[in-house]
């Protein structure tokens, strides 16, 4: 199984590269299911591992410029505030067993699980319907957005905190919906503000459970190679071709969870 695990944390780090986001959403069920590692201490190891591809992922942005550090700062600041008080105050209020239903417990494990695949749907739709729709928001001229994307980086630092997954599915649509970045600023923008946030979010809670260095630096070595390599490939590779298809396999994975946590 460490052998799929290893070969999943490539394409997730590639996705990552092609697509500027997106491949996080897969880190948990990897450390889960293909690792064994517990569902709280899989948080905890993703953010590192998403943190630091992405620092990796960002290099090549910033080289070429396409990374606006205002916009950062707008979304990234609440975003880490909002992830510092989920790791340090929520989290460790979730209870180890939430609710009895008959004879099925829905344990922390269980919940955070659902909760990711639940993540893992809603970003599926929005991977899916960005190339369906060429919808946007720049008719909308509205001093507002500004807070809107306050406020959207808040809500983007709870669920970073929580699951341990990078939200660059909420972060590009909202750099270029709402504070119109151009896109390819917008995903180096976006490596930036998950990098960022990942590694605040780990080292807020690293104290708070056992890491087992060796395996986690394995993982974020294997997954940095993939960032570097998807990096390469995007130059050759058009990244909106395969974001669509990137989205089914995670809806499929969204219900495989939901499935497995729930009925198996």
């Amino acid at each position: 199984m460490e052998i799929i695990g290893y070969t999943a944390a490539v394409l997730i780090g590639i996705s990552l590269g092609l697509i500027g986001g997106g491949g996080s959403i897969l880190t948990v069920p990897v450390l889960v299911y293909l690792f064994g590692i517990d569902a709280f201490l899989a948080t905890e190891y993703s953010l590192f591992i998403v943190g630091m591809s992405s620092i990796a992922g960002s290099a090549s942005y910033f080289k070429k410029g396409l990374v606006n550090f205002k916009m950062a700062l707008v979304f990234g600041i609440p975003s880490v505030i909002s992830i510092f008080l989920t790791r340090q105050y929520i989290l460790p209020l979730i209870p180890v067993e939430i609710l009895q239903i008959h004879d099925f417990t829905i344990t922390r494990n269980i919940f955070l699980l659902l909760v990711f695949a639940c993540l893992m749907i809603l970003a599926s739709y929005k991977m899916i319907k960005s190339n369906s729709s060429k919808e946007t928001l720049e008719n909308i001229q509205d001093e507002n957005n500004f807070f809107l994307a306050v406020g959207q980086g808040s809500i983007v630092g709870i669920l970073t905190g929580l699951v341990g997954a990078g939200g660059g599915f909420m972060i590009i649509p909202a750099l270029v919906n709402l504070l119109k970045v151009p896109m390819k600023t917008a995903i180096g923008t976006s490596l930036i503000i998950i990098s960022f946030n990942s590694l605040i979010g780990f080292l807020s809670s690293v104290n708070q459970v056992k890491i087992e260095w060796k395996l986690l630096v394995s993982i974020t070595v294997i997954a940095v190679a993939g960032i570097i390599m998807g990096s390469k490939l995007s130059k050759r590779i058009d990244g909106k071709k395969l974001k669509p298809a990137f989205g089914w396999f995670i809806l499929i994975m969204g219900i495989y969870i939901i499935t497995k946590e729930i009925f198996l």
